[in-house]
C-alpha cells in the first residue's frame, strides 16, 4: 500500500511540474531593430548581444517568463506594443509622462544623462548658444528629439531625425550632420569605436529635464496588463538584491547605471 501511494503522490508531484511549464508565460519583448551598442546589438552571427539583452534574460529568468527578443524599430515598439504585437519593451526607453499615456512603466532598471557630440576640434557647448546654426542629428520618436526640439529648435538650422542611432552616428562621422544628441553611455560606445575616436567627442551632457528626458529607463507594457509589470518589478528588485544586475553591469561599465 506504501508503495502504491508513493508511487501515486510522485506521479501527482510530476504531473504538477509539467503543468507548471506547461503554463509558463511565453512574453515578447520589442527591442529596437537597430544597432544600440552597448545596450542591444545583433552580433556577426546574427544573435543579440548586450547590456541591456543580458538584463533582460535575468529579469526572465528571475521572473520564470519564456522571453524571446523581438526586433522592431523604435518608432514602432508602443504601436506593436498595443497591437499585442509583442507584450514588452526593453529598448532604453525612457520612463516620461507622455509615454505613460500610451503604455504602463515597470520600475526602472537604469538612467543615465543625455549628452552632445561632435566633430573633434570644434568647441562648443551643449546649449542653444553653442549650436546655434548647426545640423543636430536625433534617433526618430525619442526623447532626445523631443528636448533639441524644445531647447535647441529655435537656433539650429536643422534637426534630422534618423530611424536609428547607428544612421546618425554614421552621418556625423561623414560630416553631414554637425552634432548628436543621445543618451552617454551609447555616444560614449561610439566615442570608442574605431569611427567615433577618428571623427568625434563629447562637448557635454545635456541640462536636466526631467518632464522630457524622464526618470530612468522601465520595462514598457500595456496599461491593463498588471500582472506582467509586476512581474518585472519584483525581477528587478531581486536582480538588483542578488548580485546579478552589478554582474553583468561590471562587464560593460565602471560606473553605477543605474543612477539615481
Amino acid at each position: 500500500m506504501k508503495t502504491i501511494v508513493k508511487t501515486a503522490l510522485v506521479a501527482l508531484a510530476m504531473g504538477a511540474a509539467s503543468l507548471t511549464t506547461a503554463v509558463a508565460q511565453d512574453v515578447k519583448v520589442g527591442v529596437d531593430s537597430g544597432p544600440y551598442p552597448p545596450f542591444s546589438s545583433p552580433d556577426a552571427s546574427g544573435k543579440w548581444v548586450g547590456w541591456e539583452v543580458e538584463i533582460m534574460d535575468a529579469l526572465c529568468a528571475e521572473a520564470k517568463l519564456n522571453c524571446t527578443l523581438t526586433p522592431i524599430a523604435f518608432d514602432g515598439l508602443i504601436p506593436a506594443l498595443n497591437g499585442k504585437k509583442i507584450d514588452a519593451i526593453m529598448s532604453s526607453m525612457s520612463i516620461t509622462d507622455e509615454r505613460k499615456k500610451m503604455i504602463d512603466f515597470s520600475d526602472k532598471y537604469y538612467n543615465t544623462p543625455s549628452a552632445i557630440i561632435g566633430p573633434k576640434g570644434e568647441k562648443f557647448e551643449p546649449t542653444a548658444e553653442g549650436l546655434k546654426g548647426k545640423i543636430v542629428g536625433v534617433q526618430a520618436s525619442t526623447i532626445h528629439q523631443r528636448y533639441v526640439q524644445k531647447y535647441f529648435g529655435s537656433a539650429i538650422s536643422e534637426l534630422k531625425e534618423y530611424q536609428s542611432q547607428d544612421e546618425a552616428n554614421s552621418d556625423l562621422a561623414a560630416g553631414r550632420i554637425d552634432a548628436i544628441q543621445a543618451d552617454l553611455i551609447t555616444l560614449d560606445s561610439f566615442l570608442k569605436s574605431d569611427q567615433g575616436k577618428a571623427c568625434c567627442d563629447l562637448k557635454g551632457n545635456v541640462k536636466d529635464d526631467p518632464e522630457i528626458l524622464g526618470a530612468g529607463v522601465g520595462v514598457g507594457v500595456r496599461k491593463d496588463d498588471t500582472a506582467l509589470k509586476d512581474k518585472f518589478n519584483a525581477a528587478i528588485k531581486a536582480i538588483r538584491a542578488n548580485g546579478t544586475y552589478d554582474k553583468i553591469s561590471k562587464k560593460y561599465f565602471d560606473f553605477d547605471v543605474y543612477g539615481k
